[in-house]
Parts: C-alpha cells; structure tokens; sequence
C-alpha cells in the first residue's frame, strides 16, 4: 500500500501536458517555434488598427458632397470623427493603445526567454531576436506617431501587481531612443542572415531595415536632416544589395492577389488563408443589396448579385475626389477603387466609390477576404528611396519613374508621365507624396506621410486645420485614463 501512494504521490507531481504555463513551456524548439508563430498571429490581430491609425484621418474617405447619400446604404457610426477630426477622449477612434501593450508583453517575454535559455539552436535564437526586436520597435513607432508619450515597458510581466499598475508616460525622445536601440539590437541578431521564413510572412531583417528607413526619415525632418536621411539611403541600399530577387510585379494587381501570396515585391506582410483567418474590411465595402443597385460604367453593366457579392456594411466609402486623383491610363485605378455609377437614360452618374484592391476569392458562394495585408513592399522601399535622396539633395527620378512606369504600363510617356515632367513634379515633395497616395490606398500609410512629411502637409491635404494643431496627436480614450492613474491626457483634449 505505501508504495501504491508513492507511485500515486509521483504521478501527481508531473505538471499536465495540456497545461500551457510558464512552467511547463520554453522546454523545447516546438514550443518556441509556436510561440514565435503565435506573435505572428497577435501581430495580423492589429492591423485593423494600424490602417485606422495610418490612414482614416487623411484625405482618403469621407461623405463626400455632391455623391449620392443614398450610395453608403449605412450610418458612418463614428468613423466620420477620424476624417473629420473631432475625435475626444470619449470618442478616441482607437482605445486601449490599439491593444498592442498584449503583444509588446509577449515580445518583452520572448526576449527574455531566448536570452535565459538555450532551447533552439544559436542560429534561430538569433533570428527570433532580430523578429522580436523589430517587431516591439514597430509597436512603439506606431504608438509615438500617435499618441506621443506613451508607457515604455520591456520588462517582462508573470502577473498583475494591482499596488503598481500606475506609470507615467515616457517622453517621445525617450519613446525614440527605445525604437532606434530595437532596431539596433534586432539587426545586430539578424546580422547577415536575410533570409525570409514562412513565405515573407515572418518579420525578417528586411523588415527592420525598411522600419529604420521609415524612423530615421521622420527624424530627418525633426533636427536629423540630412545625417539621418542618409541612415535612411542606406538601411534601403542595403536591401536592395542583399535581397536582389525584390522587384516590383509587372501588374499592380498581382501584388494584392489571393493567389499570389509572398511574391518577388512583399518585404514583409500579414498571412491570411481560407478556412483560418480572413482581413475584417466590412466598414469597407458595400452591402450586396446595396451595390446591384448600382452600374460599373467601364463594363457599361448593372452590378449583380453572383458578382458584387461583397458582404460589407459601408460606413467608410472612398471618397470621389479620391477616385479622381488617379489618371484614367494609371493601372492602380481600377485595381484600387471600384466606382458605383447610378444610370439616367443613357448617361452614368457617379455615386460614390469603394476600396477593392484587396478583392478576396471567391468560396461556396461567398467572397472571403484572403489577400494577405503588406506591411511593407518594394514600391514603398523605392519612393522611401526617392524621398531620402531628395532631402539628399539627390536624384529621385529613378525610383519615382519605376513606380509610375509599373503604374501605366504600356501607356508610360516618360515625357508626360515620368519626374520631373508632370506639373507636380515642380514640388518635389508633394510629387512624392501624390505617388504615395496613389500607391498605398488602404494599406494605411497616407496619414503617416503627411505627418512625417510635417504638419503643414497635413493642414494642406486634410481637413485638420492650423488652429487645431493639437489633435496631430490622438487623444487618450478615458479607459486608459482609469485604468492607468499616472497617465495624462494629450494636450488640447478635455482632462479626465
């Protein structure tokens, strides 16, 4: 009998293997390999999120005047304080931080991890470093563009000390210093490995060196200058030296396919797949009932049910004007933007317009939104490029030129087409900006670049004005505020 309750005794001891702990975990390569896998899929979580941040506030959406009202077919439930900006802290447009405090905790967590153990191998401990590393530095540039101060943590937590849960913010120079030490520290593991895991859906050196490319412009034109757009020159040169299968497609709609996922242009992107995740755009696109009521006037047919069905509740339609920036001969055109036309006798009348560059597959019947979500791609490296080698005081036609001659394909006039031959190109700058704006739509960029650029590129192209100049920063919804005592409001914004 006493050795039955010993042997029972022993049993009791082992520690479940359903059990996911910090007790029983980090003990083997598979474990680690989900892990990583896992912050993947936390990271895919937030790009809602992003795209909120990085482009609902900019020139890109909006009731248009002059559209048919009748054409969102739904009430905007609060999307129109972004492009309006009247956001407050009751009506932040993103709360909680976007969420990202989760996953920068199990960044902070696997950091640590791979730093106190030796379960994978050097080379991978290294690679998983570079990803964490860059991946947290990706988290806070977002969060300084945004809010400015925020909380700085990269310790990891095992639990809630309820007596230390108020912090206060982190200055946005030491935000900054954080976000440069990231990147340092993730290159310094990546070190000359360029190599790209899970088809591009992975970060990967690359995708730090692009982020450094980004940081280090927007410090260019906050005190860098020209030291700082070099480091930018550079981070970029370097990819194109170390990754020479990057390209930019012949066809801009092959970049956003289905089908065509981790393709020669992808830097780095969000994975997404039938049966196990799909992008959620349904403030988007039309309703299906709504959009047969319309016409496509360029295949001169009403819109109809086996075709259109889109499935979406449009509360963010793509405003007109947006849809008219684009050149009729510009390939991202009709690969972007999907206009509704409504018919009177013989003449089209144009209602309003919607994203489609992320069209999905079509699966028993329904469409499923599948097309993976770039976070970074080769026409964001070439007119990162551009830009730096403006501020350079060098030539950008080369990379502007290989944007737009992709863009127009057959149809490129480089003497009508090509930099500096359009009558924007008189303003560099704004050259560039405009060709961002006509390449990045709904990959949640333009608000990023009329920041970076400077404020008065936002006063210009948005309808945030100079009086206003407080809300080029976010407010700090009220949960935030309760939750985190030590915290402070933004300036300008009602105090909590």
């Amino acid at each position: 009998m006493m050795l039955l309750i010993s042997s029972c005794s022993d049993k009791l001891d082992v520690a479940p293997v359903s059990s996911i702990s910090d007790a029983n975990f980090w003990k083997s390569p598979d474990q680690v390999d989900a892990f990583v896998t896992g912050i993947h899929a936390r990271f895919r979580e937030h790009n809602a999120a992003f795209r909120t941040l990085g482009e609902l506030r900019a020139d890109i959406f909006g009731l248009e005047p002059g559209s048919s009202a009748s054409f969102t077919g739904e009430a905007t439930q609060g999307l129109e304080r972004l492009w309006l900006q009247s956001l407050d802290p009751n009506n932040p447009g993103i709360s909680g931080f976007g969420g990202f405090y989760g996953n920068i905790a199990q960044l902070n967590l696997l950091i640590s991890k791979l730093k106190t153990t030796d379960v994978v191998a050097p080379a991978t401990e290294d690679y998983y470093l570079g990803i964490a590393h860059g991946m947290r530095a990706y988290y806070y540039f977002h969060m300084l563009r945004t809010w400015g101060d925020v909380v700085i943590q990269t310790e990891p937590t095992t639990g809630v000390d309820i007596a230390n849960l108020a912090k206060p913010a982190s200055s946005q120079e030491e935000v900054m210093n954080l976000i440069k030490a990231d990147i340092d520290s993730s290159n310094t593991s990546f070190g000359e490995d360029y190599s790209f895991r899970q088809s591009k859906s992975f970060w990967s050196k690359a995708a730090t060196q692009m982020l450094k490319a980004e940081v280090y412009l927007w410090t260019s034109y906050r005190g860098g200058g020209a030291a700082d757009a070099l480091v930018a020159k550079n981070a970029l040169t370097d990819i194109q030296a170390n990754v020479p299968a990057l390209a930019l497609l012949p066809d801009y709609a092959d970049v956003f396919a289905a089908g065509n996922k981790g393709n020669n242009e992808i830097i780095f992107a969000s994975r997404y797949g039938l049966n196990e995740a799909t992008q959620s755009i349904i403030s988007f696109v039309p309703q299906t009932g709504l959009i047969t009521n319309f016409y496509d006037s360029l295949e001169n047919r009403q819109f109809t049910v086996a075709t259109e069905n889109w499935g979406g509740l449009l509360r963010a339609p793509v405003q007109v004007s947006t849809f008219r920036e684009f050149n009729d001969l510009d390939s991202r055109k009709w690969a972007t933007i999907q206009p509704a036309y409504e018919k009177v006798g013989d003449t089209y009348q144009i209602a309003g317009a919607f994203v489609k560059k992320f069209e999905g597959e079509q699966s028993a019947g329904s469409r499923q939104y599948t097309n993976d979500y770039p976070i970074y791609r080769y026409a964001d490296l070439l007119l990162l490029l551009a830009e730096a080698k403006l501020i350079l005081g060098e030539d950008p036609s080369a990379e502007n030129n290989a944007v737009r001659q992709r863009a127009f394909g057959e149809n490129y006039d480089a003497a009508v087409h090509g930099f500096p031959n359009q009558p924007i190109d008189a303003d560099p700058k704004e050259a560039i900006l405009r060709e961002r704006f006509l390449e990045f739509i709904f990959e949640g960029k333009r608000w990023y670049d009329l920041r970076r650029m400077g404020d008065n590129f936002v006063y210009e192209h948005t309808t945030l004005t100079e009086d206003e100049a407080y809300k080029l920063l976010w407010p700090i919804d009220r949960g935030s505020l309760t939750d985190n005592r030590a915290l402070e409001q933004n300036p300008g914004y009602q105090k909590f």
